[in-house]
């Protein structure tokens, strides 16, 4: 184990102050790595299943080979790590729009970025995957105009959005801007932190031909209970 507590690195973005932390976690005596967005916790190495989740439950909605991927949000890179792992992605390109994050994989700083940036079929692009989506020309350079799957996971929820200019993704005019990004019967899978919702699902149902939401749970040693995410998985 590394020693108790370390800031690897800070940064001020577009967004405010981001900041990477590695600290080992007394209760289990692992080491545990967060990033922060001013005193907001983003995301933690300490809870990775729902993560990863995103990236199995999506796939496997897919029965094809030769599958090209892009990952809305590197992070940690669980859902990228759990995407490479599927022999069947041919490319997978993962978008990120604050570039620190980027910087700290190409460093390898965290346990999978080897893993990642090692791997000839995985793609870090720096953008602001809403406006691409938006702006319709796909998902920066590079990236196959349209793809077999995109995985998101860059806000906490739907309705609990990063920024206020991501809301509009949400709705049925924003997924279909998606949904042209995707071949026939290609997937959108999105993490979020609360259970699914009605609400979106009937959203996604608006254009999507099916749309299901997945509770994905996991033991939470912390509380000595089990904590959950969840992850909806739809398909053209």
């Amino acid at each position: 184990m590394s020693k108790r507590f370390e800031e690897l690195d800070w940064r001020e973005t577009p967004i405010g102050e981001i900041s990477l932390r590695r600290r080992v976690e007394p209760t289990l005596r692992v080491d545990v790595y967060e990033v922060r967005l001013g005193e907001e916790y983003l995301m933690s190495s300490l809870f990775t299943v729902a993560e990863e989740a995103l990236a199995t439950l999506g796939l496997a909605a897919l029965d094809h080979e030769d599958l090209d991927v892009v990952v809305g949000g590197l992070g940690l890179a669980y859902t990228a790590g759990a995407a490479l792992a599927d022999r069947r992605v041919r490319s997978l390109h993962v978008v990120e729009a604050l570039s620190p994050v980027i910087d700290w994989h190409e460093q390898k700083l965290l346990p999978l970025s080897p893993a990642i940036v090692d791997d000839p079929r995985c793609h870090l692009v720096h953008g602001d995957f809403f406006a691409l989506v938006a702006g319709g020309s796909g998902f920066g350079s590079g990236t196959p105009a349209r793809v077999d799957a995109v995985l998101l996971d860059i806000d906490h929820t739907p309705a609990h959005v990063l920024n206020g200019s991501h809301s509009a993704f949400y709705s049925p005019d924003g997924l279909r801007h998606l949904a042209h990004r995707l071949n026939p019967g290609g997937v959108f899978a999105l993490w979020s932190d609360d259970p699914p919702e009605d609400a979106f699902l009937g959203v996604l149902r608006e254009v999507f031909t099916t749309a299901d939401g997945h509770l994905v749970e996991f033991p939470n040693p912390l509380t000595g209970g089990t904590s959950s995410n969840s992850v909806y998985v739809a398909r053209l």
